[in-house]
């Protein structure tokens, strides 16, 4: 014990030496959670539109009144038909409403710039909310989970699988090959420390700095950004916990791929920071994807941890909802664990 102390007080010490590095690994997850929370969003907002009547009537009334009050609109008021194609195309609109009313009847037609079509899609079916309770079919509609369609929801649990499994990995790898190349990892497997003792006393330090961003993070989630709190916080805590060590033990694989610390710093970032970006479902569904980077995306840890997180952040389902993932990475973390350790133990 006395000899795992020492190490992990050898690693903390080259941690809080360097002090640039601790500044930017505790400043750089709340700078990512503000900024995919706040400025990256993907809701639509200020939809410039404007409304062709050729009569007037009291639904088209109620639904010209409607858009004007609508925050998410910006009512540019009522105009001729023909004028509606130089609108769109001189950008001074984003989306036209044509009423024709017809006795009792009121065809619409929505007209939407598609040039962007995520937001044509949000835009038109915006429009057709608006419309809805104005007709004679009404249809009720619910959404479950996140009813304010809040995109900070979404990117929560993303932005911390991918802060953890960069933090960890690039901060654990440069770790060790700093140590290979000033050559004290050789001396400590020449010396009688077991290998476990140094893989622990490597990653203990990390793994504690990795708890303190946790707690950050979920401050600023549960607090700044809003997201419902419940007995599932528990959950969550845990089963970050787990994937910490699992970025932790992807830290160490990359430490015995390289040689040198700018390897080690490359090797990290592109590695798995594109894949955590594309395949790990973060922006882009993975049932969107075709089947074999579907079948990729499988062998990411960031998949199975933010599938997991939000089904316990945003679903608020219990621990058991989340077994399937917890497995995985559980998995994971054993075979890479296992993996290293018989490395060292080759090297002695």
């Amino acid at each position: 014990m006395n000899i795992l102390g020492s190490l992990i007080k050898k690693e903390a010490i080259h941690i809080v030496r360097d002090r640039r590095t601790m500044f930017i690994t505790l400043v750089m997850p709340l700078v990512l959670l503000l900024l995919f929370g706040f400025a990256i969003s993907t809701e639509v907002n200020n939809i410039r539109i404007a409304v062709v009547a050729d009569r007037h009537n009291d639904t088209t009334r109620d639904i010209i009144q409607a858009l004007e009050v609508n925050s998410y609109f910006s009512f540019e008021g009522i105009t001729a038909a023909d004028d509606v194609d130089d609108l769109l195309r001189q950008s001074k609109i984003d989306a036209a409403l044509i009423l024709r009313p017809d006795g009792n009847k009121l065809p619409c037609q929505i007209i939407v710039d598609a040039s962007n079509p995520t937001v044509a899609q949000a835009v038109a079916s915006y429009i057709s909310g608006v419309i809805t309770p104005s007709s004679d079919n009404v249809i009720v509609t619910r959404t479950l989970y996140n009813p304010q369609m809040k995109s900070s929801y979404n990117f929560v649990p993303g932005i911390m699988g991918m802060i953890f499994i960069l933090i960890c990995a690039i901060m654990t790898s440069v770790s060790i090959v700093r140590e290979k190349e000033t050559g004290t990892m050789d001396l400590l497997l020449v010396s009688p420390v077991r290998p476990i003792n140094i893989i622990f006393g490597k990653l203990i330090p990390y793994f504690i700095l990795s708890c303190v961003i946790l707690a950050i993070m979920l401050t600023m989630a549960y607090t700044v950004l809003g997201l419902p709190v419940s007995d599932s916080v528990f959950s969550v805590i845990g089963v970050s916990l787990l994937y910490i060590i699992l970025s932790l033990s992807i830290g160490l694989l990359v430490s015995a791929m390289v040689s040198n610390q700018v390897s080690a710093l490359i090797v990290s970032a592109m590695l798995f920071m594109v894949p955590v970006i594309m395949l790990s479902g973060m922006i882009f569904p993975v049932d969107n994807m075709p089947v074999v980077l579907q079948g990729v995306s499988c062998i990411i840890p960031a998949r199975w941890y933010i599938s997991a997180m939000r089904k316990l952040m945003i679903q608020q389902v219990d621990f058991a909802g989340v077994l399937n993932e917890v497995f995985i990475m559980v998995g994971m973390t054993l075979v890479l664990l296992a993996a290293q350790l018989g490395k060292f133990n080759s090297k002695k």
